[in-house]
């Protein structure tokens, strides 16, 4: 049966791919946009502004169900202060408004998916790994999540099917770090960082829309759930199988200081911190991979960037 489905972020990387997946199930999307955000005079939106707290609320009456993947990215720039307090204002605060809107529907939507990450987990140690039921850690990033997450407790309880989705790396040759990684390893000046044992746990942009509809799909699946690849890889494998694909070496090394001196506190917890996560709940709901190597995964990406050629 068609949905009538409202989202946050349906312009970014991951939004545009879900919201063109869901267009071809058959589903009537709403995108939740900016206030300042210039649009068709015909396309039904909801407008917002985060920081002030203003929110078009009666525009969601008759949504079933709500998408939200806005947030800065956190891999943009290093973390000074000023942006460490965008990342979290723009992903907790737009959480509340978008959470205040939903309670107080007359007719509330069934299902919340709300965006979240493996950051959650932090710094994980090597002989170790995480399900959803693992802890949180300390770090500037595990925080912002935890917060994030907390942020939806009240759609919870008032009944709402919330669903916190913690996305791995996501690769795709439109967007993410594989798009930044692709010209310095296509010269040949490509390699691993720090150790490369770190594991890295990712997911293939078009897995997502398929991990979405799944959800939608079953109803007993709620609360986090990691949106990552059955197997993680370490960086040293991820490197070399990145060169492969490019028929480039990828034998060079940057060392664990050098990072930490070009991109600081965002270097040491994206890029060399250790992220062994496991999707335990997609796996127990029945949920089939449809892109489980990122061998091949890479391929794909390769011969669909122009970045590669």
């Amino acid at each position: 049966m068609p949905l009538h489905v409202a989202i946050t972020g349906s312009t970014g990387l991951i939004g545009t791919a879900v919201t063109d997946a869901l267009h071809q199930a058959g589903h009537s999307l709403t995108p939740i946009i900016r206030s300042s955000t210039p649009v068709r005079t015909n396309k039904r939106v909801i407008r917002w502004k985060i920081l002030s707290g203003e929110i078009d609320r009666d525009k969601f009456e008759g949504h079933d169900v709500i998408i939200h993947l806005a947030g800065a990215n956190i891999a943009d720039q290093r973390w000074s202060k000023e942006y460490k307090r965008e990342i979290q204002e723009s992903r907790v605060k737009g959480t509340r408004l978008l959470c205040n809107a939903i309670v107080h529907m007359k007719r509330p939507p069934r299902l919340w998916l709300s965006a979240s990450a493996v950051g959650y987990y932090g710094n994980i140690p090597l002989n170790e790994h995480r399900d959803e039921t693992g802890p949180g850690a300390d770090d500037f990033l595990a925080r912002v999540c935890q917060e994030w997450e907390e942020a939806t407790k009240p759609a919870q309880s008032a009944g709402i099917r919330v669903v916190n989705l913690r996305f791995g790396m996501v690769v795709s040759p439109n967007g993410g770090a594989i798009k930044k990684m692709l010209p310095v390893f296509k010269l040949g000046l490509g390699g691993k960082l720090g150790s490369g044992q770190q594991s890295v746990s990712w997911i293939a942009l078009d897995e997502i829309p398929k991990i979405i509809l799944h959800i939608i799909d079953n109803a007993k699946i709620a609360g986090p759930v990691n949106v990552v690849a059955p197997k993680p890889v370490t960086n040293a494998e991820l490197t070399q199988l990145l060169g492969k694909a490019l028929n480039r070496p990828a034998f060079l090394s940057v060392p664990e200081f050098a990072v930490k001196f070009m991109f600081g506190e965002m270097g040491q917890t994206l890029l060399l911190g250790n992220s062994n996560v496991i999707p335990a709940k997609l796996a127990h709901s029945g949920y089939q991979f449809a892109y489980p190597d990122i061998r091949k995964v890479l391929e794909n990406c390769i011969n669909h960037s122009p970045l590669a050629h």
